[in-house]
């Protein structure tokens, strides 16, 4: 009788519902034994748990992290916006960011965007987590719903800089609801996309250049908007392709990619209009690519795909239609327009 149980009281909060609900199943059925055969030494057992229990759970709640959170979509592709400008830092980690977004146990998205203080002479600062916990340098569709959640927050201003891993980009809201990004110039030197093919094209750019992955060859064109872009044209984009299979392994591809690879299947539909399928570096297939959409219309004027004479080129993606213009007469910068979306918002615990 003066055996205690105490070394059977392994009631644990956790921050995972499935697995408190199985704890406590365990327990109930450990003491509904025990309480048929010694109701005195079941009273000092449960007395023990309800202790245990009460500190931890204790503990637990002390630990949990509340974060309010905005949710927008890029034609689908989705972001959890961060109201992070108090510090110049992001306020969650990479694997924080994981679980934000698992969209069976978190909010659900291809990334968490911070909006940060700017570390240098530019209005905000942008950080993105993939939804893999890589860090990649930009996103064209992530930076339109950035303006879209900061003009939300209540900043008017028409156009914004904002400091990004791949340098300053200028968003600028327009009266029909879309969004005008600034994109910058795009990278052609192979080697600083980067990529280990050989360079074919001039001023060492690689387009339509051979490539044997996953058992198949491929012609591919690189371009860098601030992050690799891989372009590979196609008769057609249903019936050319095992997306769920060509993607990842074209994208992990690291002899050829060292950074690895957005991967960019495309379909020339006319001279102003292409169509395409996006495989995401950290993030695999997403509704839509805003850096992706801008690098597949440089590399089909590139490789003579189409010609716009000046025209914005219409690409359409999973998620709906963004519009590119390379001002490759003017000061090579291209432009991206399209739509950013809010969602919903909320709070959640970590």
């Amino acid at each position: 009788k003066s055996l205690r149980f105490s070394q059977l009281t392994l009631l644990v909060v956790t921050k995972e519902p499935f697995v408190n609900m199985l704890l406590v199943q365990f327990v109930t059925s450990v003491f509904v034994i025990v309480s048929l055969f010694n109701c005195e030494l079941c009273e000092a057992w449960m007395s023990d748990i309800s202790t245990s229990f009460t500190a931890r759970s204790n503990t637990a709640l002390h630990e949990t992290k509340q974060i309010q959170f905005s949710k927008y979509h890029g034609l689908g592709n989705d972001f959890i916006l961060l109201d992070n400008r108090d510090r110049a830092t992001p306020m969650l980690t990479p694997e924080e960011s994981v679980k934000l977004c698992d969209r069976n146990f978190g909010i659900g998205g291809d990334g968490v965007i911070f909006a940060l203080q700017p570390s240098a002479d530019q209005d905000f600062q942008m950080r993105i987590y993939n939804s893999d916990g890589s860090e990649p340098e930009m996103c064209g569709n992530g930076i339109r719903c950035l303006a879209q959640f900061l003009h939300d927050l209540g900043d008017e201003r028409k156009s914004l800089t904002i400091e990004t891993l791949a340098g300053p980009i200028v968003p600028v809201m327009n009266e029909d609801g879309n969004i005008t990004v600034d994109m910058g110039e795009p990278e052609l030197v192979g080697p600083k996309v980067p990529t280990s093919l050989p360079p074919n094209g001039e001023s060492d750019a690689v387009i339509e250049q051979d490539l044997e992955c996953n058992g198949k060859s491929w012609k591919v064109t690189c371009v860098s908007m601030g992050n690799p872009h891989a372009v590979i044209f196609l008769d057609d984009l249903e019936k050319d392709i095992d997306f769920e299979s060509d993607g990842p392994a074209l994208s992990e591809n690291t002899d050829a990619f060292p950074a690895r690879i957005n991967v960019e299947f495309v379909q020339v539909m006319s001279d102003t209009h292409l169509k395409m399928k996006v495989w995401e570096r950290g993030a695999g297939p997403t509704l839509a690519c805003g850096t992706g959409t801008c690098a597949l219309v440089i590399a089909a004027i590139l490789a003579g795909k189409i010609n716009p004479a000046g025209e914005p080129v219409r690409v359409t993606l999973p998620g709906g239609d963004l519009w590119i213009d390379w001002k490759q007469a003017g000061n090579n910068h291209v432009f991206m327009k399209g739509p950013a979306t809010f969602a919903f918002e909320g709070n959640t615990n970590l």
